[in-house]
């Protein structure tokens, strides 16, 4: 399957060794900044391959090449148009969180995949994770009786040489805050577990100690179930001195269980009412990972290729991208507007937060 990859930034490791890792065959890489491809691909010992092309305009290499997928990870305000173009080009898109930073766009793409028979995947991979897939195997399997309330924890450190590699890194415009960047995975494997249906989000945020960027670095919220649970969400890059832990804690009649690591990568409580011999196995679990982003691209990219050829909705779609930025600009608004904000939300963007910190 042909495949190329827009934006070379931080994360762009992932999406290329997931590449590698699935056979597709890399036609092309593309980035603003020509040093940017060269690094990553001299990382993947792909430097010396003339097969793949180098492109500084993305539209160029969708017009010169009969591609199948691409991932985009650039910046995350150009994520939405580049999705679209690719879109139009009839090309399958997996989208680096977010999918896009406002509630239009990502409606938009959602619909126009629909409308072009492509296939759009938000790129939340640690759905895949082992933890995460057992105890959504939990959820399916009713374990946890009825649903009491749960909490995601993200309790991260940005410092402000992080902030300093690149421009657009807490803008509103291309970033948003900690809530955006660093806490949407979490805020996503909260919805999804909770049964995805939100009736309100109540929610404040602030800026501590980050005073040379736009948006937030701390951020908390109550979440109002469909289902009668509730939720609390906690994110934040203000820890000293590193990161410390990304927490999933679900609370049922029938079960309690908290997933932790720095990516929601291990089982650290695992207690249900009908204990079975699997339950004893799940106790202690952890999944290595060299990083933060833990091992989920190559899992989320095997689904897409299946996806695409099977021709079915990706395990996580654009919808799944567009509830997760759904909760975040949710939490955005009620900190404005300093009231509780009720879903479905229409059309609020991450640029209506100019000026909040000022």
């Amino acid at each position: 399957m042909k495949y190329a990859l827009i934006g070379c930034g931080r994360i762009a490791t992932n999406h290329v060794t997931a590449a590698v890792n699935n056979n597709l065959e890399i036609v092309a890489v593309c980035d603003v900044v020509p040093e940017k491809m060269e690094a990553i691909l001299e990382k993947h010992n792909l430097a010396d391959d003339k097969s793949i092309k180098r492109y500084t305009d993305y539209k160029k290499m969708l017009e010169e090449n009969d591609l199948e997928l691409v991932s985009i990870a650039t910046e995350s305000g150009k994520h939405a148009a580049i999705a679209l173009d690719a879109i139009d080009a009839g090309v399958n898109v997996i989208i680096e969180k977010p999918m896009a930073m406002n509630m239009v766009d990502a409606e938009e793409i959602i619909k126009r995949a629909a409308e072009k028979h492509v296939k759009v995947s938000a790129c939340h991979q640690n759905r895949f994770n082992v933890a995460i897939q057992e105890v959504r195997k939990a959820i399916e399997g009713n374990r946890f009786g009825k649903l009491s309330h749960a909490s995601i924890n993200v309790r991260w450190n940005r410092n402000k040489g992080y902030y300093d590699q690149a421009p657009w890194r807490g803008t509103w415009e291309e970033d948003g805050g900690c809530l955006m960047n660093q806490c949407i995975h979490g805020i996503d494997l909260l919805r999804w577990m909770m049964g995805d249906e939100v009736v309100e989000v109540y929610g404040a945020t602030r800026q501590q100690f980050h005073d040379y960027l736009e948006a937030e670095d701390v951020g908390v919220a109550v979440v109002k179930f469909k289902n009668g649970a509730i939720g609390t969400i906690e994110g934040t890059t203000n820890v000293y001195p590193q990161n410390l832990e990304e927490t999933l804690y679900l609370f049922g009649e029938n079960g309690t269980v908290k997933i932790g690591g720095k990516s929601t990568n291990t089982i650290d409580v695992w207690d249900f009412k009908d204990e079975t011999a699997e339950d004893q196995k799940n106790k202690g679990l952890e999944e290595e990972t060299s990083n933060v982003y833990g091992n989920g691209h190559t899992s989320l990219f095997a689904d897409v290729i299946e996806a695409i050829k099977e021709d079915r909705a990706p395990y996580v779609d654009g919808v799944a991208g567009r509830n997760a930025l759904e909760m975040v600009l949710a939490i955005y608004k009620s900190q404005k507007e300093g009231a509780p904000v009720r879903l479905p939300l229409t059309d609020f963007a991450s640029t209506d937060m100019r000026g909040e910190f000022k």
